[in-house]
């Protein structure tokens, strides 16, 4: 009798690699049922949840305002030949307050009007000097002949001062820009889910 024949024979155990396979997959798919799971959450909330388990600092809400993206630019009008140094409207605002109003229709554009000085020394504002306060000096009047005519709510316009002067430029130029999303036509059927159930 040999010492071999005392030792029942043992079954082969499974490859060490193959438990580290099957955990990794697990990890996957859970990693996968969490972002499918929280796809619907509110994501700053979601991320201040992960963050407070960790034990690090929460962000704080911000308001919805300055959340908010920046309009993407779609068109724009311009008024010219402003006076040098002067803020006056060059000519009557009602072409412009018309293609405002057209183009304010919907609910989720605004307006960014920003004016413009040429650079020279005497378009400037004549109380300071300041070429970039005439720049918004000129922009508020356009903004102020466009609310004036209620074609666009104060809420819905921003104006700015054009950041460097340009040679022979002395305009404001108002750009229409949108920030929402898609508008469904209620008595229209919604292309996308058209015949579905």
């Amino acid at each position: 009798m040999t010492l071999d024949d005392d030792f029942p024979e043992t079954s082969q155990g499974r490859p060490a690699w193959l438990m580290t396979l099957a955990d990794l997959a697990l990890l996957l798919v859970g990693f996968f049922v969490f972002l499918q799971a929280s796809q619907h959450l509110d994501k700053k909330a979601l991320a201040n949840g992960i963050r407070s388990g960790f034990g690090a600092e929460t962000v704080p809400p911000v308001d919805a305002k300055a959340d908010a993206p920046e309009p993407m630019p779609l068109a724009a009008a311009a008024v010219l030949d402003f006076a040098p140094g002067g803020a006056n409207l060059p000519a009557d605002p009602a072409s412009i307050v018309a293609w405002a109003r057209e183009a304010a229709r919907d609910p989720r554009v605004s307006l960014k009007i920003t004016g413009a000085v040429d650079g020279s020394p005497g378009d400037v504002d004549p109380l300071t000097g300041s070429g970039a306060i005439l720049a918004t000096d000129r922009a508020r009047a356009v903004a102020a002949a466009i609310a004036a005519a209620h074609a666009v709510p104060a809420g819905r316009m921003t104006i700015v001062g054009a950041p460097r002067p340009t040679a022979g430029h002395r305009n404001v130029t108002v750009t229409l820009g949108f920030a929402g999303t898609r508008q469904i036509d209620a008595a229209q059927p919604d292309p996308l889910t058209a015949g579905k159930p």
